[in-house]
């Protein structure tokens, strides 16, 4: 079977043609092998394809099936993963060079959970180095280039993840989400990402990087797939909840901070989408949530202090196998006191409660996922009018308060710029709300065009 990369190229979708028999998941999954083929080149989203157990995978599958032993709607899916989750005798390489070689004896308790589901694995995907970034440019693996234009990042650090899915070389991965690894690649690539509240979804078998800011989530093709894939890895149903009503859902809108510093393109499509919201029977409340200006720079610290605490013995014995940026950020730090950190976790717990209070005057928070579309793979910086901002910090900006608080947090398309790169929309509900936070998305998505558009396919070679 050939596949052309367009909306009918979803989980829920083909998960009903392969019950009834009418796609053949060996078939499925050989098509996306041979498009992995002819868009590495371009995309550079793997690191390591799994034909081999992808084609085993996928025959178990479609002869369980023919049994009548089908086992869920992942059952014969093609999925992959970010190159931090472990798979029994498959490298995993957290994007390093230290790591290059390691491959580990099991599997991570939610590369068990997706293959009890009966997902056929592709591939392990391209990363920032370590999770440790948010561009996705890999000193050792190459960069993962935007299917939308190839001359732009990916986003990171799940980069290679969602440009995977964008791109129609699986239809839905995991990815972890630090300070905004899953939402960011999602919003620069037009997917959905979603981080699901801290601790639904076990981090045992992922190579850390922050462990108590770190998150597993899906990155897909929908908000109904991304829905199906936490129901797996989460155990708990959360697809046959997607479809009830958001009449009378309170919409807060943070405008202090979540829309500052906007280029104006995401700021007109991000109100846009909550005027929508309005439309569908949501009632949209203004939320304050001033100082929280801080909140991105004590994400970072704390993250450099726990990354220290894991990569300490490499970074004395093996400095030089790291890349330069990710050496040099945690070598500026390796003085940080004990003191410090705990003060920062401390300051953490402040922003956290006053995240929380404004979710008591709302239900769900909206906002841009990203302050501007995918920048160019040379960018540095990014101007907003006369400001000039560090390009790794306007990438992080408005992801990383999330991940403080521990907020379930999805972001999904909501409009193009004029550039023809996606723009992403961001909703953050109260922990453990992933039911109201996935129903608001869908009810949102299926009022709008924007989850229909897919990149073209760049050159082959």
């Amino acid at each position: 079977m050939r596949l052309s990369n367009d909306a009918r190229l979803t989980i829920t979708r083909l998960a009903s043609e392969i019950r009834r028999r009418e796609v053949s998941p060996v078939e499925l999954a050989e098509s996306l092998l041979e498009r992995i083929d002819g868009l590495q080149a371009s995309v550079n989203a793997f690191i390591t394809v799994t034909r081999k157990l992808a084609l085993v995978q996928a025959k178990a599958a479609e002869t369980e099936i023919v049994r009548g032993n089908y086992r869920g709607v992942l059952h014969g899916i093609p999925v992959c993963l970010k190159d931090l989750f472990n798979v029994g005798g498959i490298r995993t390489t957290a994007g390093s060079r230290i790591l290059r070689n390691f491959r580990p004896s099991g599997n991570a308790p939610v590369v068990d959970r997706l293959f009890g589901a009966g997902c056929v694995l592709l591939g392990k995907t391209n990363m920032h180095e370590f999770a440790f970034g948010a561009t996705n440019i890999n000193p050792h693996y190459g960069a993962v280039r935007n299917p939308w234009s190839l001359d732009r990042i990916s986003g990171g650090s799940s980069g290679g993840s969602a440009a995977a899915v964008a791109a129609a070389l699986a239809l839905a991965s995991l990815g972890t989400d630090t300070g905004g690894s899953i939402r960011i690649p999602a919003a620069a690539c037009g997917c959905v990402g979603l981080k699901p509240s801290y601790g639904l979804v076990p981090l045992e078998g992922v190579i850390p990087l922050a462990p108590s800011l770190d998150h597993v989530g899906p990155i897909a093709r929908s908000v109904a797939d991304a829905a199906a894939m936490l129901s797996v890895i989460a155990g708990s149903d959360y697809s046959r909840r997607l479809r009830g009503e958001i009449r009378g859902t309170r919409i807060g809108i943070p405008r202090q901070y979540y829309f500052d510093r906007l280029h104006p393109e995401v700021r007109q499509a991000v109100l846009a989408a909550v005027s929508c919201l309005e439309d569908l029977g949501a009632r949209v409340v203004d939320v304050d949530l001033g100082g929280m200006a801080e909140t991105a720079e004590l994400a970072g610290e704390i993250t450099v202090a726990e990354a220290l605490a894991y990569h300490w013995d490499w970074l004395r014995a093996r400095a030089g196998d790291y890349g330069e940026d990710l050496r040099t950020r945690m070598r500026a730090r390796l003085g940080m006191s004990a003191v410090a950190y705990v003060r920062y976790q401390e300051r953490r717990r402040s922003y956290a409660a006053r995240l929380m209070r404004a979710l008591e005057s709302c239900d769900i928070l909206a906002s841009p996922t990203l302050p501007m579309p995918s920048p160019k793979i040379q960018d540095t910086e990014v101007r907003f009018g006369r400001v000039r901002e560090d390009l790794r910090l306007a990438l992080l900006r408005l992801t990383r308060p999330a991940n403080l608080a521990g907020l379930p947090a999805i972001s999904l398309p909501c409009g193009f710029a004029k550039s023809g790169l996606p723009i992403g929309l961001q909703l953050m509900g109260r922990p453990y709300a992933e039911d109201l936070v996935l129903r608001v998305a869908y009810a949102y998505e299926h009022a709008t065009p924007w989850h229909e558009r897919f990149p073209p396919d760049p050159p082959t070679g």
